[in-house]
């Protein structure tokens, strides 16, 4: 007798709130797609508009960091990371993940 397989679950509101997408990038997947999206494409969302794959939440945050100064050693997107000077002949850098290394400071 062949084997039963598991169906996935229905698509609603809820369930896309449970996978980290809010009310409104919900909204937005019926506008772009003109239809519930499968459970498939549900989860392909929610990993693309992620924070870890987008930076949704980091990314304004980020955005309000000084830019320019005598103390910032390389320029914004210049090393994909913020290198600064702390004195004595010393510098820190901070690095954000990204999808090949570590966050590294």
């Amino acid at each position: 007798m062949p084997e039963t397989l598991p169906q996935p679950p229905d698509v609603d509101r809820d369930l896309a709130l449970d996978h980290g997408l809010t009310d409104d990038e919900y909204d937005e997947i019926l506008d772009r797609l003109g239809r519930t999206p499968s459970f498939v494409e549900l989860g392909i969302y929610s990993v693309m508009w992620s924070e870890h794959c987008s930076y949704k939440n980091s990314i304004a945050l980020l955005k309000t960091l000084p830019q320019e100064g005598e103390r910032l050693l390389a320029e914004v997107g210049e090393e994909n990371a913020g290198l600064v000077d702390v004195g004595d002949g010393k510098a820190v850098a901070f690095k954000i993940e990204s999808h090949n290394h570590p966050s590294a400071v």
